[in-house]
Order: C-alpha cells, then sequence, then structure tokens
C-alpha cells in the first residue's frame, strides 16, 4: 500500500510504537531549537539532568523574544543562552540574528528531517518538506538528552491544492486564512495537515512556509508539504542544495480525510478580532478605518514579503493616520533588502523598521493605542496579546497590510489602484552566518553564567493516592496560554523564574488568582475547570509550569490543546476530562473537589469517581493517559521521571 509523506518520515525515525492513528509513537530526532522566551527553562532542565553534551545531531539556541533590555534581566537572559550553548554543543544564534523560524528555515531545515522546537510555529520547517513540531522546553530538554520523542499518532489530512494564485495580490497568508475559515483553530487538533496535489507547483518554499507556520493555530500538530524541484531550488539558491532530497506521497496513499482547495478561486482575506479563525473576505470590511499596521513575524517577513511590500510603499506615503510598523525576518533578509535599497523605500513612505526580532507579535513593543485597529500580517490576534485590552488586532497578508497603511482603510487592494510589482525568487540568497556561532569541541573552561534573576527548575513531588482542592477558577472554551500565562515586555523577562512569573498566572481574566492559589496550596492546592480546547495557542510551559508552583493539582476541561496537554503532564498536573460534558455547567469556582484512589484508578485505566462536596453530588472523570504518561504523571512529571532513568543507566 502506498504512503503518505508523514508515514515515511516517521516510518525512518521511528524508535517503537506502531504508526497507528491514536496510539503512542517514539521518534528519533535530528533537530532541537529553542528560543530565548522558552529556551532558558529548556537549558536549565537539560543542565538539571545532567548530562556531558547534547545528543542529537543538531541543537541551536535563538534569541528573539525578549530582545528589549531596559534591565539586566533579558541581557543576563542572552549570556546564560550563549554560554550553555557553547558548554553543551549547540549553535547560538545572537539578538538580532532573526527569528528562529525564518533563520532555521534558511540556515537548517532540510527535507526529510524530523525537527522540535520550543515554540508552538516550528512547524514553519513543513514548509521545507520536514516534520517540525512545537513542544514545551522540557521535552526539548530530554530529547537533547537523547530520548526519542513520543508523540499520539496523528490522523494525516490531505490539503489538495488546484489551480494558481491571482498574483500578486493574493497570496499564501490568504490561503492559510481560507483553511483556517474553513476549519478553525479546533480543525487540526490530533491531525497532521499534508499539502499535496497539482497546486502545490505554484508556491515556493517561503510561501509554503507560511501556510505551515500558522498551520499551528489550526491547533495541528504540524504541517508538512513536499520536497519538490522547488524546494531544491530554494535549497541551491542558500547554498544548501546538498541536503535536497525527493519527497512525495505514493500513488494510493491514504488519508482520514481529504480537503480540496482551488487557489485560483481565493480572494484576499482578512480574520477579525480576536481568533484566527474569524476570517471573512478583505472586500466584506471595505470602508473599516486603520490605526496601526504591522508587517513581519515569522508568519510573513521573508524576503519575498519584504520586497512585495516595498513595492506597494516605493514613491507613496503613509496615511497620516496610521503608524506602519516593518519587521523583516532575519539578519539575512534585512541585509539582502538593505543592498537593495528596498529599506530606504520603506523608510521614505514613512515606515518605521523594526529589528529583525518577534517585536509586537509577542507584546514586545508595538502596541496599538487604545480601542484602535491593528491589522497585521502576523499569526495570532487574542484579545490583549498586542498590549493593548481594548485593541481591535485584525490579521492579513503583508500585501493587503501594506496596501491598508497607505489608505488608513480597508480595502481590496486588487481595487485600491496601486502598482505592486510581481515577485521573481532568486537564484541566489545573500548568505550571511556572522551571527551564528557553532558549537565548541574543547568546552574545557567555559563557564555557565547565570545572572540574579534565573531561578532553578521547580519540581513537583511525586503523586499522592488522593485530592482534595478548592476549584479556584472556572473558564470557556478556548481559553489560550496567553490568557493563562500572559507574554509581553512586563512578563516575558521572568521566564526563567518561575516564582516570580506565578505572580502573573491568568492576571488578565482574574487578578486575584495568584493570590487566592498561594491562599490554597496549605489546603490541598486548587484546581482548573474549563471548556473546549483548553489551552490552544502557544507552547509556553510556564502555563503549566507556574500553576504547578501555585499547587494547582489538576484541570478539568472538555478537552485539550495537544501541546499544552503535554506540557500538563511533563509537570505532574493530571488533565482531566468529563466524562459527561454536562457535568462542567454542575460545577462553580469556590467548590470543593475531592478524588480518591488516583493510583489504582490510573493502573487501571478506569473512570476517576469525583465528589464535589460543596453541592453534594458525584461525577466522573477521565484522563486518557497511555502507560508513559501515567509514569510521568506518577513521579511528579518528566524531569523526574527522566533523572530517574538516568540514574539507572
Amino acid at each position: 500500500m502506498g504512503k503518505n509523506i508523514v508515514e515515511k518520515i516517521f516510518g525512518s525515525h521511528l524508535a517503537y510504537g506502531e504508526m497507528k492513528a491514536g496510539t503512542p509513537v517514539g521518534l528519533k530526532v535530528d533537530q532541537v531549537y529553542t528560543q530565548d522566551a522558552t529556551g532558558t527553562m529548556a537549558w536549565l532542565q537539560f543542565e538539571a539532568i545532567g548530562l556531558d553534551r547534547v545528543k542529537v545531531p543538531l541543537a541551536v539556541s535563538y534569541v528573539d523574544h525578549n530582545m528589549m533590555q531596559s534591565d539586566y534581566m533579558n541581557p543576563d537572559d542572552h549570556l546564560f543562552l550563549q554560554t550553555v550553548a557553547a558548554r553543551y554543543g549547540a549553535y547560538f544564534s545572537r539578538p538580532g540574528n532573526g527569528i528562529c523560524h525564518q533563520v532555521h528555515l534558511e540556515q537548517f531545515a532540510a527535507p526529510g528531517k524530523i525537527a522540535l522546537g520550543t515554540d508552538s510555529h516550528t512547524p514553519t520547517g513543513g514548509g521545507m518538506g520536514m516534520i517540525a513540531i512545537g513542544v514545551g522546553g522540557l521535552d526539548a530538554a530530554t530529547v537533547m538528552g537523547g530520548s526519542p520523542f513520543e508523540v499520539t499518532m496523528p490522523q494525516v489530512v490531505k490539503i489538495n491544492l488546484k489551480g494558481k494564485l491571482n498574483r500578486p495580490w493574493v497570496t499564501a497568508m490568504d490561503v492559510i486564512l481560507e483553511v483556517l475559515r474553513r476549519l478553525t483553530v479546533k480543525g487540526g487538533v490530533g491531525r497532521i495537515m499534508e499539502y499535496g496535489g497539482p497546486g502545490v507547483k505554484d508556491l515556493n518554499v517561503t510561501e509554503r512556509a507560511t501556510i505551515t507556520n500558522m498551520g499551528a493555530e489550526l491547533g495541528a500538530t504540524t504541517s508538512v508539504f513536499p520536497s519538490d524541484k522547488r524546494t531544491r531550488f530554494y535549497l541551491a539558491a542558500v547554498g544548501r542544495e546538498g541536503q535536497w532530497t525527493e519527497l512525495a506521497a505514493d500513488k494510493g496513499a491514504k488519508y482520514a480525510e481529504v480537503i480540496t482547495i482551488d487557489l485560483s478561486a481565493i480572494e484576499p482575506m482578512i480574520a477579525r478580532p480576536h481568533s484566527p479563525d474569524n476570517v471573512v473576505t478583505v472586500a466584506s470590511l471595505r470602508g473599516t478605518k486603520v490605526d496601526q499596521v504591522c508587517i513581519g513575524s515569522c508568519t510573513n517577513s521573508s524576503y519575498q514579503s519584504m520586497k512585495l511590500v516595498s513595492s506597494i510603499l516605493k514613491g507613496n506615503t503613509v496615511s497620516e493616520r496610521v503608524n506602519l510598523l516593518i519587521n523583516p525576518g532575519s539578519k539575512q533578509v534585512y541585509e539582502m533588502i538593505a543592498r537593495e535599497g528596498l529599506t530606504s523605500d520603506m523608510i521614505a513612505s514613512g515606515a518605521r523598521m523594526l529589528e529583525a526580532s518577534c517585536g509586537p507579535c509577542i507584546g514586545m513593543g508595538g502596541a496599538p493605542a487604545s480601542g484602535s485597529v491593528s491589522v497585521r500580517s502576523y499569526n495570532r490576534n487574542f484579545k490583549g496579546r498586542s498590549g493593548t485590552k481594548d485593541a481591535q488586532v485584525y490579521l492579513a497578508s503583508p500585501v493587503s497590510c501594506a496596501v491598508f497603511a497607505l489608505r488608513a482603510e480597508m480595502v481590496d487592494p486588487r481595487e485600491a489602484g496601486l502598482e505592486i510589482k510581481a515577485f521573481k525568487e532568486p537564484k541566489k540568497y545573500l548568505v550571511n552566518r556572522s551571527s551564528l556561532i557553532p558549537p565548541k569541541e574543547d568546552v574545557s573552561g567555559v563557564e555557565v553564567i547565570k545572572g540574579p534573576n534565573i531561578k532553578e527548575v521547580p519540581v513537583r513531588e511525586a503523586l499522592k493516592d488522593s485530592i482534595d482542592a478548592e476549584v479556584l477558577l472556572k473558564l470557556g472554551d478556548n481559553i489560550t496560554t496567553d490568557d493563562i500565562m500572559p507574554a509581553g515586555s512586563k512578563v516575558l523577562p521572568f521566564r526563567s523564574n518561575i516564582p516570580a512569573i506565578s505572580g502573573f498566572v491568568f492576571c488578565n481574566i482574574d487578578q486575584c488568582f495568584s493570590e487566592r492559589a498561594n491562599a490554597a496550596k496549605a489546603g490541598g492546592g486548587g484546581i482548573i475547570v474549563g471548556g473546549e480546547n483548553y489551552g490552544q495557542g502557544s507552547s509556553r510551559e510556564h502555563a503549566a509550569m507556574a500553576p504547578m508552583f501555585l499547587g494547582v493539582q489538576a484541570v478539568i476541561a472538555k478537552s485539550f490543546a495537544r501541546i499544552h496537554r503535554s506540557n500538563l503532564i511533563n509537570f505532574g498536573v493530571i488533565p482531566f476530562t468529563f466524562q459527561r460534558a454536562d457535568d462542567y455547567g454542575r460545577i462553580e469556582s469556590g467548590d470543593r473537589i475531592t478524588l480518591t484512589g488516583l493510583h489504582k484508578a490510573m493502573d487501571e485505566g478506569a473512570v476517576y469517581a469525583a465528589q464535589n462536596t460543596t453541592k453534594g453530588f458525584s461525577f466522573n472523570l477521565v484522563s486518557d493517559l497511555n502507560s508513559r504518561e501515567k509514569e510521568l504523571i506518577k513521579k511528579g512529571g518528566l524531569l523526574p521521571y527522566t533523572r530517574e532513568k538516568a540514574s539507572k543507566g
């Protein structure tokens, strides 16, 4: 029987398990990379395992999130990441070298490989024909320590592309917005999206990477394109043609579902506040005023995106009513557009050029004014993520964004009366590795430097046989990791200090949550109750680690997002689901929940009998843990589990 691309890559990396949807498989990993918002904790966790050197073929430590250096904390983290990379055999990407996903695509991504990254947009690499999966830092640390990566085998869904885009006004961003419109932010849960069909040939590697990058918003494990002549062309252009290999699905390959999209029928699309799947056509919002425009992020900051934007801005002036910010994705892109004079065209139009970093996308600067409309070529528009709670944030292609900046309102870019030059893919990209520090062979004398804000990793004690805890907070559907553990310039500097960052848990929903959780800690701890798709969004493990530090014993939800569920397990917090969804409505904040016989119920795979002692009723919970996950929970999480295995040899 023919194999699809996912089966081919998984099969060549299989360490254990059966490639049957819904069952756990262990995968050998080729590449692991971290970024500074998650990397400090990941590397502290790797240190805690007690090994002398990373055991994966390639490891990279990037700095791209915490770039604002208003005090000592962020630069201290950067110094730690540089010295820990030197000590343990990883590349270090210096501040200013660019956004991890864009740089990794340029410098390291290769067809047929498997990569893990401590960022939910790691699937960017799928545009290169590789399996690239976002994970929590502790998963990355244990894989860098030589362990296989365990994942529940996803279903594989084929996105069958036909036709060609109506270029240059319709872009790859419009394609993924159309996919989100159809499938929603829950449509990819438990799935890998494999792109195929004749329309694939119309998309180059950076366009494919835009689609796989934002595929994270579907909740998908990852997304992947074939490796073909266009892949080879790009690799040759960046000086890595020798890493090319052809990779395509066999005839007769099987899929859980096939979804067909006609590229020629797609028009400029836009996501309305406050979700990436709240998608409509740009034409339907014609005349909506625009106050701020941001172009870039890991989704749309390639050389192609920058060149198209500069073409529109050249000779024109940004509206006096609009603030336009542009952040190219990498030093390489920045240098290329600077050498061609494209940066000058952007500056002359009135754009503000930011450094090659995540910037406004993660709430690091560029916050919009109160109540204003901001349109961004980014991947997320969750409420408050921009740094301004009442801002109305939309997501659109970089081409549409450039048009809006000039017109100060939303207008179908095809009808704006502006000129744009069609993009021709270059045969040769500028390659400059001056800000990539390679691994050191001789690490004698290398000192890992830790500033005063860097604290040791908190570890949970082993699972007790009962839980008697208060429901600290009850939440609705689609709670994001931004809701649980906010980002932004006030919070991110504490990413390597769990005691300090725990004071911000749920602060945008309930300012007293951390105080209440600390008070409940001595009396058995707390429980959080959520709806569908709890923990969607970023891979940030702090959204699990900080609640654990505050004494949260369990999260009970209707369903969980994949990465957050894994992170909860990694830190010994049980992710329960309701056996009967109706029981969700019977529980309120302040109720006390009791569970006994946890070990027996876990061993037998049975339901967990819970009591709401406040209201005097019982209900059942399930956990759906596989055998390895049960062991992690019992030991108190992945770190104590890994330490014990390492001590036994």
